[in-house]
């Protein structure tokens, strides 16, 4: 199979949770310890560090990676999902995997991944750990996919492990309490190894405690870091707590003997986007009339971006808004301002609402607009009548910002 033929395969013939849901997870890890010993266990050839959290952990990730670039080591990050390219999940140095590994990998495994009947996720993860062992890396920074506990990525040993924060997301999976969530994610803590918690709640605080206590697992908390005189190139308001997050890790992992200076992390954080190609956080896509994108998606990640947005300057306001067809619409559509005109639209995935159902809920909440049928459309209606002093803020999922970049 050629590369596209390969890409359409993994996304057509198997389960992929971030386009159709819940039919997609898998709430085991054997099938993926089955694949790593399959594979010869690549994810023992390399030093790594693993992050998960509710929201932040894919800036975090990144500004991790751009942070260890910057100090000369060959450096790995995993991530997930993609925004335009499946590529975009798997890289070193911040350069994509060749499409040729990615076809040649499959080709090569297809028979067991079919017998064994494994996920989107599963084979992706197995695809990333042969490559970073293959190019042999000095550390890869390895995203959570979802939750921890039972991610496929969770069968590595990290130098330290990150939770960015915890926040109610894919409840149906995780649990709806703030505490069920933090154990999930705690899932991802070792025997002995540190941990670094972001950000605590009253309701999570101890049940990170009590985990890092029975694992042995030192644990820091990233709140009491002073981070002044530390900037990142991600704009966003909510970076700056990433930024603390980011600067707990690499104390640790200073500690333990990777040499990071001062400079390498002041120059990472400042060129996180150059450095690993990270799109969709609080990105400015055009001047005239500004418009600005974002991929927060919950109620808490949506909350700090809608804080952000009343701090800009515009005459009037319009919103490019499409969700998922299992998000939880009662929490996160009081978020959004009731003086912006809105402009409804669904991202092209199986998972997506249709637009029409999400123009008659939001109308319950005081939100004015109409539908269209798909994310360019709507964004291109916004433009024609947007003027040089307006915003146009794109939003709402991750799969409706990827249409517009």
């Amino acid at each position: 199979m050629n590369y596209s033929e390969t890409i359409a395969w993994l996304f057509a013939q198997l389960p992929m949770y971030q386009r159709v849901g819940q039919s997609a997870y898998k709430a085991d890890l054997s099938a993926t310890i089955q694949l790593a010993n399959y594979l010869n266990n690549p994810e023992k050839s390399f030093k790594s560090v693993h992050v998960a959290g509710t929201n932040g952990k894919g800036s975090t990730s990144h500004m991790l990676a751009s942070v260890f670039q910057e100090a000369g080591y060959k450096t790995g990050l995993y991530t997930s999902p993609h925004l335009k390219d499946f590529r975009e999940r798997i890289k070193i140095n911040g350069e994509m995997i060749p499409k040729k590994n990615v076809s040649e990998f499959v080709e090569k495994h297809k028979a067991f991944f079919e017998t064994n009947q494994l996920s989107f996720f599963e084979m992706t993860v197995g695809l990333a750990f042969d490559f970073f062992r293959e190019e042999k890396v000095d550390i890869a920074i390895v995203e959570v996919g979802m939750g921890g506990r039972l991610d496929s990525t969770n069968i590595i040993t990290p130098e330290v492990s990150v939770i960015t924060n915890i926040g109610l997301d894919h409840t149906q999976f995780l649990g709806n309490t703030l505490e069920k969530v933090a154990a999930e994610k705690g899932g991802i803590v070792k025997e002995g190894i540190p941990v670094v918690i972001g950000e605590t709640l009253p309701e999570t605080k101890g049940v990170f405690e009590k985990i890092a206590s029975d694992s042995n697992a030192p644990i820091t908390f990233a709140e009491i870091i002073d981070s002044s005189g530390y900037t990142s190139d991600l704009k966003g308001i909510y970076q700056k707590k990433n930024v603390k997050t980011v600067l707990a890790t690499i104390k640790i992992l200073q500690k333990k003997g990777w040499n990071i200076s001062d400079e390498n992390i002041k120059n990472g954080l400042l060129n996180t986007i150059r450095s690993t190609g990270l799109m969709g956080r609080w990105q400015v896509l055009s001047e005239s009339p500004k418009a600005i994108c974002d991929t927060a998606h919950n109620q808490d990640g949506l909350q700090l971006v809608m804080e952000q947005l009343a701090t800009e300057n515009y005459k009037k306001l319009h919103i490019v808004l499409g969700v998922v067809n299992d998000k939880d619409l009662g929490s996160v559509l009081p978020l959004f301002p009731k003086d912006a005109t809105y402009y409804f639209c669904k991202p092209k995935i199986p998972r997506g609402l249709d637009a029409s159902l999400l123009l008659s809920q939001a109308r319950g909440f005081g939100l004015v607009g109409e539908d269209y049928i798909s994310v360019k459309d709507a964004y291109s209606a916004a433009f024609e009548v947007a003027t040089s002093e307006d915003l146009i803020f794109v939003g709402g999922s991750t799969f409706v910002v990827a249409e517009v970049i």
